[in-house]
């Protein structure tokens, strides 16, 4: 029945967006998605983005600490643009605050790939993001994402300092992958391990299709009656 009653709330608040976006009355139930987004880790960009679109016409009504959450999760959904998106939408004063600032350098440096400067900055403000269930799992799958691109094979020191993990944590990390993931595991020439990742167009480029190659049937159909 709880379950029941969650999901009726969130339908009523997509609802709200959907119907009423501009409506400065739905700014609380707005509000209470954000911290139930959190809660149940779910996730909402139009909700989100229409909350801030009421912000914008009623600054005195502004949460930071709602803001800050947006913006966590909006990180967490990389490498999608959405943090850009919200960010467009907050006053430049407000960004000028110490914990946007922070979130938008922590946002600079996963654009770049820079993961080990991202992690410490995350251990300088861990009571911010710890306040979002998820924030760790949600990186670690982000900066999976940027070595698959790159990488057939990655070095373990690599993926360990993408990750933020070593030792114990890092082997349960690979053995989980390895089991569900399609990953393997083997000893480069200096003993240390190799990652060996699941092939793709970007680590693998003889996999892309050339669409310069290839004609569709539809398309050979329309030049038919041009040739005839």
């Amino acid at each position: 029945m709880a379950k029941e009653a969650q999901q009726q709330v969130s339908y009523t608040v997509e609802e709200l967006v959907a119907v009423n976006p501009y409506n400065p009355d739905i700014l609380a139930d707005l509000e209470n998605y954000v911290n139930e987004q959190v809660s149940s880790q779910k996730y909402s960009l139009d909700a989100n983005l229409c909350l801030l679109r009421l912000y914008q016409c009623e600054p005195e009504r502004m949460s930071p600490p709602i803001v800050a959450r947006i913006l966590i999760k909006a990180l967490m959904a990389m490498p999608a643009q959405d943090f850009s998106l919200c960010l467009f939408l907050i006053p430049e004063q407000v960004q000028s605050e110490e914990q946007f600032k922070t979130l938008i350098v922590l946002s600079h440096y996963l654009e770049t790939a820079r993961f080990r400067l991202f992690w410490d900055e995350v251990a300088k403000n861990r009571s911010l993001l710890e306040s979002v269930p998820g924030f760790q799992q949600a990186i670690e799958a982000y900066a999976v994402h940027v070595l698959s691109l790159t990488y057939q094979k990655v070095p373990r020191a690599v993926l360990a300092e993408a990750i933020n993990k070593e030792g114990l944590a890092l082997d349960q990390f690979l053995e989980y992958h390895v089991a569900n993931s399609g990953w393997a595991i083997e000893k480069s020439q200096g003993r240390s391990q190799l990652i060996v990742l699941p092939p793709n167009e970007f680590n693998h480029p003889e996999l892309k299709k050339n669409a310069s190659d290839s004609v569709s049937y539809e398309h050979v159909t329309r030049i038919f009656p041009v040739l005839s």
